[in-house]
């Protein structure tokens, strides 16, 4: 029964990723290596290499993720390390609040960051209050740097990710390992160096590939900056020409080839890499307790860091209840309209309504998917099962831009998926599209929920007479219950702000999903911007509940959800 049940997910999952992750990937190789012949040539990406602007656009991407996953390592790691050795004041609170960078997708916070450095936004207000500079005097901070200021914003965004790797990979450590390392004089930095950063190498490679490949591909945050020297803005630029122009496809073909390359890079080198380590019984480990004036120095950076991390949310908080906010450290007059209109919007009521409908179904698929393909990974010995773990893990490797725009070749007029093109209606493309990308996380969590959950209990309920399949559903399925629901939260949440699938797919405003809407917003005139941000509020609020949620059930093991 179990060798028949592995069977069926392993040759159902097989056919629903060739026809849905490795079909659209051809699609886009096809285009950007074949031409109008149908014979192999390289002169679409020689052209695209020697081209100065193509070129630029790659390099500022890599740049722009090197950056972000630089800034964003130096902020977590050092928070990961004092979160895990010390005890300060306010640890508890501090700890959850590290997570709320995470409850605002990044083009988002992009609004409120211009609002606070702009050129007639908050800072400049107050050092001309503070008399540091004349009445009248502006300047725009990102617009000076804006290669920097996307950086700074990608950063602040996305270290919770590494943050959460590196505390999981902190936690597992015996330090029995670095007690030894300190009585042969090791100690300090450099015992950090060689003993403990060696350690957790896997957790912070694992973390830093998703922020890199993130950051690598992001196209709401250039667009908001309005900075189009980037690759994901020039193949969304390229669209319109999708039907005759090779040079989107070679873009996205590069892309991919970068991305699946740091994707193995890190799989070969880190994935599977780790140290034997003796249980942590072997010595009496632990947070130690600080001086009250360390301790504070702790909460301090700490709570420094949260700060600047909330800067964007603060800057979108306060949009979204002013009236106009122009010229002053903060808005003269708040209002509540901007949020009622918010969700009364002809553009955003059906916003809403599409996006739980898009993302309920793609979390349900997820589920019943991901539950399958973690009892094959985990508790059956089929032979390939672990191309199926594979499999299920590609797509976090895969920028959901590439994809996204290998949905758009495979539909186009005259390929076999042509009835699914999202000029007509992009609901199925979306679901299908939310669902490859988040499958992942559900995946992750039901492996470790079976990993955690002894089979002792499933064979007990099968020697009393229970059948294999309503063992599980009956004794194991609620004992993960727990991770089930973490990793359905997790995929049903950022399906719900899913930004490079949606901008790209929906293509009519009926069909538009959150994330669309609020772009739209911000481009529109007037009230738009104040609107758009109301919109990003309730976002956060909804994200915000979802992940206090999984952080209660799952702790530092939610770090776990995050790696490749």
């Amino acid at each position: 029964m179990s060798s028949t049940f592995a069977r069926i997910v392993f040759g159902f999952t097989a056919t629903f990723f060739a026809a849905f992750f490795i079909w659209p990937i051809f699609q886009i190789l096809k285009g950007g290596f074949i031409d109008a012949d149908g014979h192999f040539t390289l002169a679409y990406i020689g052209a695209l290499l020697s081209d100065p602007t193509y070129l630029g656009g790659l390099r500022n991407s890599f740049l722009l993720a090197c950056a972000a996953t630089t800034l964003a390592l130096l902020i977590a790691l050092p928070l990961a390390f004092i979160s895990d050795r010390f005890l300060y004041p306010g640890k508890t609170i501090l700890g959850s609040l590290v997570l709320i960078p995470m409850i605002l997708p990044p083009f988002v916070g992009a609004i409120g960051i211009k609002q606070i450095f702009g050129q007639y936004g908050a800072l400049n207000a107050l050092l001309v209050n503070l008399h540091l500079r004349p009445t009248g005097w502006t300047f725009d901070w990102f617009a000076a740097n804006q290669f920097w200021g996307i950086a700074i914003v990608e950063a602040l965004t996305l270290y919770p990710i590494i943050y959460l790797n590196a505390a999981a990979a902190l936690a597992n450590i015996d330090p029995a390992m670095e007690e030894a390392a300190e009585n042969l004089g090791c100690t300090g930095f450099r015992r950090f160096w060689k003993i403990t950063l060696p350690l957790i190498n896997p957790g912070l490679f694992a973390g830093g590939t998703i922020v890199f490949i993130w950051a690598f591909t992001e196209l709401g945050t250039p667009l908001i900056f309005d900075y189009a020297q980037v690759t994901s803005v020039q193949i969304y630029y390229g669209l319109k020409d999708i039907g005759g122009n090779p040079f989107p496809y070679a873009l996205v073909a590069v892309m991919l080839v970068a991305s699946i390359s740091l994707y193995a890079i890190g799989k070969g080198l880190f994935g599977r890499s780790g140290h034997a380590m003796m249980a942590k019984a072997t010595s009496s480990g632990g947070p130690r307790a600080l001086t009250r004036g360390q301790g504070w120095l702790c909460t301090t950076l700490f709570a420094g860091v949260t700060f600047i991390a909330v800067l964007p949310h603060m800057g979108v908080v306060l949009v979204a209840f002013s009236k106009d906010w122009y010229g002053s450290v903060v808005p003269h007059n708040y209002t509540l309209d901007n949020f009622s209109i918010a969700l009364g919007h002809d553009l955003t009521v059906p916003a809403i309504a599409n996006s739980l409908k898009f993302a309920s179904i793609s979390t349900l698929i997820d589920i019943v998917l991901g539950i399958a393909i973690a009892y094959v990974v985990v508790r059956t010995k089929i032979r390939g099962r672990q191309i199926l773990d594979f499999l299920s893990m590609l797509p976090l490797a895969v920028p959901g831009l590439v994809l996204a725009f290998g949905y758009l070749a495979m539909s186009q007029e005259g390929k076999f998926f042509e009835f699914l093109n999202p000029v007509r209606d992009p609901t199925i493309l979306l679901i299908i599209a939310y669902s490859v990308r988040r499958l992942p996380y559900v995946v992750r969590s039901a492996s470790a929920g079976f990993q955690q959950t002894s089979e002792t209990l499933e064979e007990a309920a099968q020697n009393l007479g229970c059948p294999p399949l309503k063992s599980v559903i009956k004794i194991t399925l609620p004992l993960i219950a727990a991770n089930l629901i973490a990793g359905g939260l997790l995929a049903f949440a950022f399906a719900m702000l899913e930004v490079s699938d949606s901008l790209i797919l929906a293509q009519k405003q009926v069909f538009y999903p959150i994330t669309k809407a609020i772009m739209e917003l911000f481009q529109l005139l007037g009230d738009g911007k104040f609107i758009a941000s109301a919109l990003g509020v309730w976002a956060m609020v909804f994200l915000g509940v979802t992940i206090v949620g999984m952080s209660l059930m799952l702790g530092k093991k939610l770090g776990a959800i995050f790696r490749v």
